[in-house]
C-alpha cells in the first residue's frame, strides 16, 4: 500500500469514529519530517482515544504497522507518527490554539472523498 492509499485508510478510520474537520496536508515538499499530516478533531477526550486506538487497531491489522504515540493517556491531543504519515488528533480548544493549518499553510490540501 502507498502513502496515499494509507491516508486514504486513516482518513477513512477517522470518520467511522465521528472525527471532525477532517484535513489532509502533503508535506512532502516543504518538509523533510513527514509526507502527509492528517489533522482532526474530537469532542471530548473519549472521541480523540477513540479515534486514535481505532486508527492504531487499523493500520495494525491492515499493514502492521505500530505508531510512536504520544498523547493518548491525556487525550487533549494525539498524535500518532507512522514516519511518513503523522496523525493529529485534538479536542477543538487545542486544535485552535496550536493552529497547525496556519503554520503549515504553505501545504498542499489533499481531497479526499468523505465516508
Amino acid at each position: 500500500m502507498d502513502s496515499s492509499q494509507v491516508v486514504n485508510l486513516i482518513n477513512y478510520t477517522a470518520q467511522q469514529k465521528k472525527a471532525e474537520k477532517i484535513l489532509i496536508l502533503d508535506i512532502s515538499q516543504i518538509s523533510l519530517i513527514a509526507d502527509y499530516f492528517i489533522i482532526c478533531s474530537g469532542r471530548s477526550t473519549v472521541q480523540v482515544k477513540a479515534i486514535a486506538e481505532e486508527i492504531i487497531k487499523v493500520m495494525g491489522e491492515q499493514l502492521t504497522r505500530a505508531p510512536r504515540a504520544e498523547g493518548l493517556r491525556e487525550g487533549n491531543w494525539v498524535l500518532l507518527d507512522y514516519g511518513d504519515i503523522v496523525v493529529h488528533i485534538f479536542q477543538e480548544a487545542e486544535r485552535q490554539f496550536y493552529n497547525l493549518e496556519r503554520l503549515w499553510g504553505d501545504a498542499k490540501v489533499v481531497d479526499l472523498p468523505a465516508g
